[in-house]
């Protein structure tokens, strides 16, 4: 008896575990055409909140290949927000710059503009809503 419902109580959790639904969108970010294979790069998903002041809502990171690397944030809710992109050469977490200030590791944002002076949260949000989303960001 015990063991019948141990068997109902182990199925009806794995039903419920199935039936739960996706509540996000998925993000998929592509780099390519990056100068070398060294290191790794880091990608993070921000809000204004987070936007250049620390880690992300979502951070991932990856080792590249042939000069490419595709990354996936999953499950999003719906909102606004943007992309950070380091390549992290010397994998130390995080960027490095020159005595003068300025970068010496690659970096990119989505919108791909890159104006003189740092990142903006203007200029890389986007808006999150019904459909998954993609992204090729370059340096």
């Amino acid at each position: 008896m015990k063991n019948l419902i141990l068997t109902f109580a182990l199925a009806f959790t794995t039903i419920g575990l199935l039936a739960q639904e996706k509540t996000g969108k998925n993000i998929t970010v592509t780099i390519d055409h990056i100068q070398n294979n060294n290191g790794k790069v880091l990608v993070s998903l921000h809000t204004n909140e987070t936007f250049m002041k620390g880690p992300g809502v979502q951070n991932l990171e990856s080792k590249i290949e042939d000069g490419k690397v595709v990354l996936n944030f999953e499950n999003v809710p719906s909102g606004e927000y943007a992309i950070l992109v380091l390549h992290d050469e010397n994998e130390n977490g995080k960027m490095d710059f020159e005595s003068n200030g300025m970068p010496i590791e690659s970096y990119g944002m989505s919108g791909n503009e890159m104006s003189m002076g740092p990142p903006i949260f203007s200029s890389a949000k986007f808006s999150l809503t019904n459909d998954d989303l993609k992204f090729n960001i370059r340096f």
